[in-house]
């Protein structure tokens, strides 16, 4: 025991174990390539499917926000069934369900010819998606040692920002130069066929955990121990972690949707004002004059989104692995508030003076990274976090629950901020006040820093 709690996080860790963090965030990376491809390309898929329509058509952004949140809606759906299912069924079975649902209806809306069809198909692969990242990081708990879990979770959930990038290289290399003219947005979804290759991999490679073992044997020898009770995560100690659990999570989608989606665009927004410069166009001018600018330095502008993308990206992926680093300082609470309270006053400095005072290129360059850690860096909490709150026999259930149900609540905000047609930059400072609720919900959960999984 000495020896091991001398060791360090990365090391004597087996190669299974390796394997097992490097499947299970390949899949992850691939679960975040499927929601960003059309983040990517929903300036000119949608368009198109509304009859050719102009990209800043009121319908577009409207029809963009309904297939937003059907994607959220069916990450929650996919999330807490496929949770449940690995508690019952087993971890890796499941992740290899989940896997062929994101990877094939990705696939799939290549053949989208309708509005409606895009909204749909979102809503089966987020179930994928959803599910994807219950199982994993259950699994990811599961398979480390104690002194290795919250570095190797973090990790784990920090190769969402591989998905972010390799969906901004398509959107450069492959969308940005038209390489399909006009049809190059569905390539960018035929190309979301590639994880299911992933399946070979865990059906040959991957068993269930141990611990997920022994739960099953305790459920068989006694039925009050069943796996996958869904009612278990109101009661007692887990009726606290499911409320503090669901709650971080919807507050971490909603100011995601609410501020960093719309921050990390920040160069796009530039590049347009430069090219109405240069085509000397007024802000206030007539809609189609404005596009018809915007279409004569349609490359620069893409490149600008794709770079934009990428610097936010960037900064959030050293958010997301080193929340693992600074939870076993700070404590998983103290971790939490740190990156709630940081990402207030980040959206502040960004939403209130610099975008609004017209900073330069290189300005905004430099606030990007850092507004993407602070306003991403927190999801890596969830798979720290999540798993360490709920006994094995629950912590599927409970992992994709808390995480999931999250998504009902940003999928209410998309419905609602589309309703009421608020401006992006205007909604962008309201997610101040909710990140500042969220410090206060991090310090009611229960501190699990340096504890054993729960048996």
């Amino acid at each position: 025991m000495s020896e091991e709690k001398n060791l360090k996080w990365n090391e004597g860790i087996t190669g299974y174990q390796w394997l097992v963090l490097v499947v299970c965030s390949a899949g992850w990376m691939f679960d975040i390539f499927e929601g960003q491809i059309f983040v990517a390309s929903m300036r000119d898929a949608m368009p198109q499917l509304l009859g050719g329509v102009s990209a800043d058509d009121p319908k577009v952004a409207m029809w963009n926000q309904y297939s937003f949140a059907s994607f959220l809606i069916g990450g929650a759906v996919g999330g807490v069934y496929f949770g449940w299912l690995s508690d019952k069924w087993g971890r890796s079975k499941t992740m290899i369900v989940t896997i062929l649902f994101y990877s094939l209806f990705t696939c799939v809306t290549a053949l989208a010819t309708e509005p409606w069809h895009m909204v749909v198909l979102r809503f089966l692969v987020a179930m994928g998606v959803g599910g994807e990242w219950a199982v994993a990081s259950a699994m990811v708990s599961e398979v480390m040692p104690k002194r290795s879990r919250p570095v190797m979770s973090s990790i784990f959930h920090a190769s969402s920002v591989g998905g972010t990038l390799l969906a901004a290289a398509v959107g450069y290399f492959i969308l940005a130069p038209q390489v399909w003219g006009d049809k190059t947005w569905k390539l960018g979804f035929l190309i979301g066929v590639v994880p299911a290759l992933l399946i070979l991999v865990i059906r040959w490679k991957m068993h269930e955990p141990d611990q997920w073992k022994k739960a099953q044997e305790r459920a068989a020898q006694d039925k009050s121990q069943a796996t996958g009770k869904m009612g278990e995560l109101f009661k007692g100690a887990n009726l606290r972690a499911t409320m503090v659990g669901v709650t971080l999570a919807t507050i971490g989608l909603i100011t995601f949707w609410g501020c960093h989606i719309y921050g990390k665009n920040a160069l796009l927004r530039h590049a347009q004002s430069t090219a109405l410069t240069a085509e000397s166009v007024a802000a206030d001018a007539d809609k189609a004059v404005k596009q018809a600018a915007f279409k004569k330095h349609s490359d620069t502008i893409k490149k600008a989104e794709m770079t934009s993308m990428t610097l936010n990206t960037i900064g959030g992926g050293l958010g997301l692995v080193l929340f693992g680093w600074i939870s076993n300082r700070l404590g998983r609470r103290g971790a939490f508030v740190f990156y709630h309270a940081g990402a207030a006053i980040m959206v502040a400095v960004l939403f209130l003076w610099l975008i609004p005072s017209g900073a330069s290129y290189t300005q905004l360059a430099i606030a990007l990274p850092i507004f993407g850690f602070l306003t991403l860096g927190m999801h890596a909490g969830y798979a720290v976090y999540f798993p360490e709150l709920y006994h094995t026999k629950l912590r599927g259930t409970g992992t994709g629950f808390c995480f999931n149900m999250g998504r009902i609540g940003s999928a209410v905000y998309l419905l609602v901020s589309a309703k009421l047609a608020l401006a992006p930059q205007q909604a962008a400072i309201y997610m101040v006040p909710i990140y500042i609720v969220g410090c206060v919900v991090a310090m009611m959960g229960p501190e699990t820093r340096g504890e054993e999984l729960p048996e």
